[in-house]
């Protein structure tokens, strides 16, 4: 049986925080807080960007934060929704569309556990050991710390206070949620390590992507190795600038291989990729813009 680790340095800030807050008995759902479309609202504002709140099963977790903290603040102020209490954030890649937000969330929730992806540049990763492989005979000066090699180097942040946890393997961070590490080898993004979040519902797997770099069939079937039964997938797909035939593709193996029962595309998944969805799933297409919310099945 594949094994899963659990941040168990979860449960030691958990126990300090305050009670969280969710109502257990309340509908689960998935709000679309930052986007680009979606049914008019004077109140909310469009941007290019991605950021959800989730709630189920009493959390709360707040996936990606947008490409601008302003408008990410206006729009949870305009659903009446607020960052004060959570379980947890996570950041799915490193593209600002999707981080930018993140000093908002600080301000108003600065202790918050950030799930970030293995990144050296910006979520205080460990430096690849490969980079101080010694060279005998070196002179001293050329040589990194003067050959006497630090157990660890870690990387700053240009948010340098964040309680960021590095995922680099499915983890279970709390219990039925898993957040997932991909590794991109598409064009643009090769190696960009992206992070999605599985959900356990009773009718399979729920799961939140950002942009799906590494291709969304990719995290769907690194999602099926949790459970099979995949039930919805919500979020970016990433088939902008794709032709026609490869996001049919994409939308035919979602159905056809992987069975996805349901389907919530959003954000960088591409107008004629909204079409293809669309026109092959039918009423089984879940509207997911702006100020949308996706239910999460309790039954």
């Amino acid at each position: 049986m594949k094994r899963y680790t659990f941040a168990g340095n979860l449960l030691a800030v958990l126990a300090l925080a305050p009670p969280i807050h969710a109502d257990a008995e309340a509908p689960g759902r998935i709000t679309n807080l930052y986007d680009a479309f979606g049914a008019p609202e004077a109140a909310l504002t469009q941007d290019w960007g991605y950021a959800a709140l989730v709630e189920y099963d009493g959390k709360r977790i707040l996936f990606d934060t947008g490409n601008d903290a302003g408008i990410l603040e206006r729009n949870l102020a305009a659903l009446d929704l607020d960052l004060a209490t959570l379980d947890a954030a996570i950041i799915s890649h490193r593209h600002g569309d999707h981080t930018s937000g993140l000093d908002y969330l600080l301000k108003v929730n600065p202790d918050v556990i950030i799930y970030a992806p293995q990144e050296g540049a910006f979520f205080r990763a460990s430096l690849p050991g490969d980079f101080l492989t010694p060279a005998p005979g070196l002179p001293g000066d050329l040589r990194y710390f003067g050959g006497t090699y630090p157990d660890r180097i870690e990387t700053g942040s240009p948010w340098p206070d964040a309680n960021f946890s590095v995922v680099t393997e499915t983890t279970e961070i709390l219990p039925g949620f898993y957040v997932i590490s991909v590794e991109s080898q598409k064009p643009g993004t090769v190696d960009m390590n992206e992070l999605s979040l599985a959900i356990r519902t009773p009718r399979g797997l729920l799961v939140v992507v950002g942009c799906s770099h590494p291709g969304v069939e990719k995290i769907l079937e690194q999602a099926a190795e949790i459970d099979d039964r995949l039930y919805s997938v919500v979020g970016g797909f990433h088939l902008v600038r794709a032709p026609e035939p490869e996001v049919r593709r994409v939308a035919l193996m979602l159905r056809d291989e992987l069975k996805i029962k349901r389907v919530a595309p959003a954000h960088c998944t591409s107008e004629p990729g909204f079409k293809v969805f669309l026109d092959l799933f039918k009423e089984r297409f879940d509207r997911a813009g702006l100020g949308a919310e996706i239910e999460i099945p309790s039954d």
